[in-house]
This record gives C-alpha cells, sequence and structure tokens, in this order.
C-alpha cells in the first residue's frame, strides 16, 4: 500500500486484502435535514435527530439516506469484487489488467476455512473442516503461484497484457474505488453481513459497517434495529398467529402491563409504543394505518 495514500479508516481483511474508507459526504444530521425539506412542518412530535431519523427507517421512508456518501477504496480476491459488483447501485472503477500488469498476490484460505458443501444449500458451505484441508491449501498455493509464473512467462513472450490476463486464477486479488450512497450500502450490508453470504464477502461487509457507524452512528443503529437485526412475517405466518392469539390472550393488556413492570427494560419512544400497539391490533384484523408522521391518531 502506498504510505502516502489518504484514508479515513483502514482495515485488512483477509491475507492481503483491505478496506480503505477515503471520503464521507453528510452526516446523520445531515440526512434528516434533507427529509425536514419535504416533511417540513409534520415533525412537531418527531423533532429530535435521532427520533425522525429511527421513523424514516422504521416506516422505508429511505429517500433522505441518499443524501449520505461513502467511498472506499477495496482489495479483494476476484472472486470476492464479482460478487460485488452485482450490486449495480454503486459506482466502481477497477485496476485494469489491460493497462497493468497482475500483482504477485493472492488469496490463499487458512485450513480451518476450507469446509465442505452443504448438502442443503448449493451454493454454500458448512462449518465442518475437510479431513484433507492442509494438503488442498498447498494446492491452492501451488496452483495460483504456477498459473502467475505462467501469466508472467506468457508477458515476457511480448504477449499482450488483455490477452495473457486469461490465464490468472479467481484467487488473485484486484483493488477497487467503490462509491455509495447509505441508502443503497445498507441494503450491500443487508445482504452481505448475513450468515448465508460467503464468509470472505461477509468479513468485508463487516468491516465496512463497523466504518462507516463511526461516521453515521444513529444511522447504522437504526439500521441494526430496524432491519439486521428484525425479522418479519409473511400474511400467511400472520394469520397462523392471530388464530393462536385471539380468544386466548389479550396481547395489549399484556404488553401495557410490560411497560408498567418494566419501565426501563424497553427502548421504545412514544411514538414507537402507539405504533407496536397498532401492529398488534392490524395483526388481529383491525383496520390500522401505520404511517403517521408524529400526528394525532383519530
Amino acid at each position: 500500500m502506498d504510505e502516502e495514500r489518504k484514508y479515513l479508516v483502514f482495515e485488512k481483511v483477509l491475507d492481503h486484502g483491505f478496506v480503505e474508507l477515503i471520503d464521507i459526504l453528510g452526516t446523520d444530521q445531515a440526512i434528516v435535514d434533507a427529509a425536514r425539506t419535504s416533511y417540513d412542518k409534520g415533525t412537531t412530535k418527531v423533532s429530535s435527530t435521532e427520533q425522525l431519523l429511527r421513523y424514516l427507517m422504521r416506516h422505508k421512508h429511505m429517500g433522505p439516506f441518499e443524501f449520505g456518501e461513502c467511498v472506499f477504496r477495496i482489495r479483494c480476491p476476484l472472486f470476492v469484487a464479482r460478487q460485488w459488483f452485482r450490486h449495480r447501485t454503486a459506482s466502481y472503477n477497477e485496476t485494469s489488467l489491460r493497462y497493468s500488469e497482475a500483482i504477485d498476490e493472492y488469496y490463499v484460505p487458512p485450513a480451518d476455512w476450507i469446509t465442505s458443501q452443504d448438502s442443503r444449500n448449493r451454493q454454500a458451505r458448512t462449518s465442518e473442516q475437510v479431513i484433507d484441508s492442509d494438503m488442498i491449501r498447498r494446492q491452492f498455493d501451488e496452483t495460483a503461484h504456477l498459473l502467475l509464473e505462467k501469466y508472467k512467462d506468457i508477458i515476457s513472450h511480448g504477449v499482450a497484457r488483455e490477452i495473457a490476463r486469461i490465464t490468472l486464477p479467481l484467487s488473485l486479488y484486484t483493488t477497487f474505488c467503490f462509491k455509495i450512497d447509505l441508502r443503497n450500502l445498507m441494503n450491500f450490508l443487508s445482504l452481505r453481513t448475513d450468515p448465508h453470504a460467503q464468509f470472505e464477502i461477509r468479513l468485508y461487509a463487516e468491516s465496512i459497517e463497523k466504518m462507516v457507524e463511526k461516521y453515521f452512528p444513529l444511522t447504522i443503529r437504526a439500521w441494526r434495529d430496524y432491519n439486521k437485526n428484525s425479522i418479519t412475517f409473511s400474511v400467511h405466518e400472520m394469520h397462523i398467529l392471530k388464530e393462536i392469539i385471539k380468544g386466548k390472550l389479550n396481547l395489549l393488556s399484556e404488553i401495557d402491563l410490560y411497560y408498567k413492570k418494566h419501565p426501563d427494560l424497553t427502548e421504545l419512544d412514544k411514538l414507537e409504543k402507539q405504533e407496536f400497539s397498532d401492529k398488534i391490533l392490524l395483526l388481529l384484523g383491525n383496520s390500522v394505518v401505520l404511517d403517521y408522521l408524529g400526528k394525532t391518531k383519530t
């Protein structure tokens, strides 16, 4: 890495990879200011920065989150980059192997990361280490090294770089810049920090999550509360819950009782408590509109 390169946050990932946060635009406050431009005087009961920001996240009013933006420099194996570029709501610029010769760095997973194919999920692996993982690791290393040597030999014969590169392994490291707004970055993080994501790209996503939290702490907290660490139910699942609960349990009374017994154990503010009650009413078959911005409900 160039010692003179400027970055805000840097973290190593895998054996030769890294994530650099090199630029940001906006703050949590800027996101809320953008939201208030459209909501104007409708925010009287959701007046604080955090309350309004959490309201936006909770009700999926995601436009204002586009007023935060991050630029990263990424070094990762080619197979990770190809997964990454599936997120087409970002801007990318990758090192070209037509202009530059390949760097002599490739990814070799530790032996305990070389695990078996999941029999139930065709695109996933298990946590069970294969018996010959040390031998297979050596094969990964030897094969990638051999392909790079072949590449260098082809280059030495005067072959154009754009042709010579076809022999390179997917484990080769590539470098690219990645610019994305917070709205789309949170979608990236939702997918790539999920346990079902490939382990290697998940490590990069987890690094990015920590970096972004430093500059947008309220946004990342709200995203975790209402997205990453939350669950949703389908209409069929809600029907089952409704049939089980109906006539057996007065949920609203139980919730009110819980608030009274544990006043300090819930982080729900006044509006969120009201919305929670409305969700219960909706679950039980009542006609309720959940999307309201601090307005008195009738």
